[in-house]
């Protein structure tokens, strides 16, 4: 069903089989883990950065990030705008949020699939001609006639 295709992947920054970080991490880059992170993991939407976790490795927090490649274990939410690939041995306790997803035969969601298309980025004119929340903001007319009721 799936393509084999190699999976080479960029790797700035490794967390060891013997490492356990307690604590949010923020990233950009390549991310891999083969330890314990206890903390929510966060990478910039527009970064493109990828975080892995091997079979041995284990979030605990929700993951915020734009690709993510799934062999060990994530107890919590996952929201990546572009991609999520869950390996056989994949384990998600929580909503996996995705543009794409890639599942084999074997992974384990106890939560939501929730498909979120990415939405074009808004440009900062028509954000600027776009009424503020509320309707403080009314037209000169409007308020002219709801002064004189």
């Amino acid at each position: 069903m799936f393509k084999n295709r190699p999976k080479t992947q960029r790797i700035d920054t490794l967390i060891g089989a013997g490492t356990r970080i307690i604590g949010d991490v923020q990233f950009t880059g390549g991310f891999h883990v083969d330890g314990h992170i206890k903390g929510n993991v966060d990478a910039p939407q527009e970064s493109g950065s990828t975080l892995s976790v091997s079979d041995a490795g284990v979030v605990e927090g929700s993951v915020a990030v734009p690709n993510v490649i799934l062999n060990g274990a994530v107890t919590g939410d996952i929201m990546a705008q572009e991609k999520v690939e869950l390996g056989a041995t994949a384990k998600v306790s929580g909503n996996v949020y995705y543009g794409l997803i890639e599942m084999e035969m074997g992974a384990e969601i106890n939560g939501k699939l929730i498909h979120e298309p990415r939405k074009p980025a808004a440009s900062a004119k028509d954000k600027a001609a776009s009424p503020a929340p509320g309707g403080k903001d009314k037209p000169a007319a409007a308020a002219a006639s709801s002064k004189r009721s």
